[in-house]
């Protein structure tokens, strides 16, 4: 390369919801020489915003976000800008949310309680076109895409939640009454009633309560 020239940095969206988590990143992802971070984001409408501002080359992208959710954001993501390439960066439970991700348009799945240089490292990987996950979630997915293998797999009970429901589970184990969940969705209470309903029901649960123990055990358990 001639000396004149400056090799392009490659530019980074940070999508979290706590401040003091993207400023380290930040810094993390600013001592790297090839790559740069274009901006940062709490919840879904300002990633959106800044992903047709800054035009990021990959996005990392939390779970939980301030508003909305971080598989219904990567989805979006994919449907408005393609070119992006997406990582999940998350504390929840990567043998529940990645194949989701996976399938909603992201490249892959770290989980906050690994290396620091994990996180850089899946950046790096993802702005190849490849996937990163875990070698143990590697496994997993290939195990279930092996046809004679299938039907024997024991899946989570929890795999026959949609997006939201999962969401919504996961907010119920965190404690969260229904009035605090409409808000922390953007939902009506009703609406929520509804998704509560619908979990109880998919995870043939008899009643609130036991819906609470059973997402609150999940949660301690899974993170």
């Amino acid at each position: 390369m001639n000396r004149n020239q400056v090799k392009k940095r490659a530019r980074v969206l940070i999508v979290d919801d706590h401040p003091a988590v993207r400023e380290a990143l930040a810094l993390r992802i600013g001592r790297q020489t090839d790559l740069e971070v274009c901006g940062e984001a709490a919840d879904l409408g300002e990633a959106l915003r800044l992903v047709a501002e800054t035009q990021p080359d990959v996005a990392v992208i939390d779970i939980s976000l301030k508003t909305g959710c971080g598989i219904d954001l990567i989805k979006r993501i994919k449907d408005r800008q393609d070119t992006v390439r997406m990582l999940v960066w998350s504390t929840h439970s990567e043998s529940l949310y990645a194949e989701r991700a996976l399938l909603a348009g992201a490249l892959g799945y770290i989980t906050k309680d690994q290396a620091t240089d994990t996180i850089v490292e899946g950046i790096r990987r993802v702005l190849e076109g490849k996937v990163y996950l875990s070698d143990a979630m590697v496994e997993t997915m290939l195990r279930r895409t092996v046809g004679g293998e299938q039907k024997h797999l024991t899946r989570s009970p929890l795999d026959t939640l949609a997006n939201r429901e999962l969401e919504v589970f996961r907010l119920i184990g965190q404690g969260e009454k229904t009035t605090g969940i409409a808000k922390r969705l953007h939902l009506s209470v009703k609406t929520v009633e509804t998704y509560r309903d619908r979990i109880r029901q998919k995870l043939d649960l008899t009643s609130g309560t036991e819906l609470a123990h059973y997402a609150t055990t999940w949660i301690l358990e899974n993170g």
